[in-house]
């Protein structure tokens, strides 16, 4: 293993054991005490085995991941339950010397406050919301499709496209899907839809194209009456594994576009096409991915948009969407409309629709999930299909995003 999984290790196994001082405090059977232990032994030997078995440069099996997120569920409990420990600890380490210094332990000089059931049992509870949670998303989570629906209103949107229905969906990360029934079943709610268009905005895979051979035939289902559109995500060119040499990557890249096709997807690198109704068009853009910071720069918006008019109304495939906040919306054509994902939510959050949208990502990430509109222009951020890392979903749920273009003034 590596340092960092080593000190990781260590590190979990220190909290363990401050944890189990308080899980004592409240439970005094000595079996329910030994199956605390027999747990967080177990998650972590069976994330141990795992990750010795892992081949570098190979697919992350499902079983690995599952693995890892049971590890980290128990690291989530171990450590907010040792966090009110040690403030706990803390208390009673002043208590004890406060009264060592005014005199009041005279006489019993072993005298130090002793563990408080109602600390435990607070600790306890919340450390049981999010290792409860993130043990439902493994289950049910991860699969749980949810169809957001959006009306985008627009002076400029051309009359013949009052009405106009656009299906988004992101990030599929097919290299973690584990169960083909509930897969399809998200893509029945995508045709269900019945859109004009199907929209995809990048991260087909996790690193390799050999991850979305099983589910292509699924996926060549999508259909729509103006087609289905693609570009690439960040996941999309085997960043992120090891290669035996740059010709095996670009090989592997090669033969994601070519599956793309063979699926029926336009994939647009760069480029545009012009969708068309009742004799009037708008511009539909994708450019490969464009990231913030030490993620890949390949897309080009000025080759994406040559031969398209600046009048033109115009919707934009971007991953990433720091593409939009740091390029995009300052650009010299006004793009209507951007389409990203990337985020996933960070597949952990709160929503609930008025009151609160919350994901430990939007420190990440200004614009993270949904619609937002800067300058007169919108974006939309999809929360993601399918998974990554985490395998799970809490709070922020899979996405099918169906998005309705409106002309202000018509009824």
């Amino acid at each position: 293993m590596s340092r960092f999984l080593i000190i990781l290790c260590i590190i979990y196994i220190i909290l363990a054991v401050y944890g189990f001082q308080g899980f004592r405090t409240l439970f005094k059977n000595q079996w329910v005490q030994i199956g605390y232990v027999v747990l967080f032994l177990g998650a972590l030997s069976l994330f141990i085995i795992k990750v010795l078995q892992y081949v570098p440069g190979k697919a992350l099996q499902s079983g690995t991941a599952i693995a890892g997120g049971v590890f980290f569920s128990f690291l989530m409990f171990a450590l907010v339950l040792g966090f009110f420990l040690l403030m706990e600890d803390l208390v009673r380490l002043f208590t004890f010397g406060y009264n060592k210094i005014n005199g009041l332990a005279e006489g019993n000089t072993n005298y130090f406050p002793s563990r408080r059931k109602f600390v435990s049992t607070i600790g306890l509870g919340l450390a049981a919301l999010p290792f409860g949670a993130l043990l439902y998303g493994m289950y049910k989570g991860k699969y749980n499709y949810k169809v957001l629906k959006y009306e985008l209103e627009f002076d400029d949107l051309p009359d013949a496209f009052d009405g106009y229905q656009i299906t988004q969906i992101s990030d599929v990360h097919s290299g973690s899907f584990d169960n083909h029934k509930k897969v399809a079943y998200g893509i029945d709610l995508i045709n269900e839809q019945k859109s004009d268009v199907i929209l995809f905005t990048g991260d087909m895979v996790n690193n390799k194209t050999e991850e979305m051979e099983p589910w292509a035939d699924l996926f060549a289902t999508l259909s729509a009456k103006d087609g289905v559109y693609s570009v690439l995500g960040n996941h999309d060119y085997g960043d992120y594994i090891g290669w035996e040499s740059d010709e095996a990557k670009e090989k592997n890249l090669q033969e994601l576009k070519d599956l793309q096709k063979n699926m029926g997807f336009d994939l647009l690198l760069d480029s545009h096409r012009y969708l068309e109704r009742d004799g009037e068009k708008i511009a539909l853009l994708g450019v490969e991915n464009w990231g913030r910071g030490r993620f890949k720069k390949a897309g080009d918006l000025e080759r994406a948009k040559k031969g398209v008019h600046k009048d033109d109304f115009k919707i934009l495939m971007s991953h990433d969407p720091s593409h939009w906040e740091d390029v995009v919306i300052n650009d010299d054509y006004h793009f209507h409309l951007t389409l990203s994902g990337h985020t996933h939510g960070m597949q952990f959050g709160v929503e609930i629709p008025g009151f609160i949208k919350w994901s430990p990502v939007k420190w990440r990430y200004k614009y993270w999930a949904g619609v937002y509109k800067e300058l007169g222009q919108f974006i939309n951020v999809n929360r993601g299909f399918g998974f990554i890392g985490y395998p799970g979903r809490f709070g922020i749920w899979p996405e099918i995003s169906v998005i309705t273009l409106k002309k202000k003034g018509l009824t």
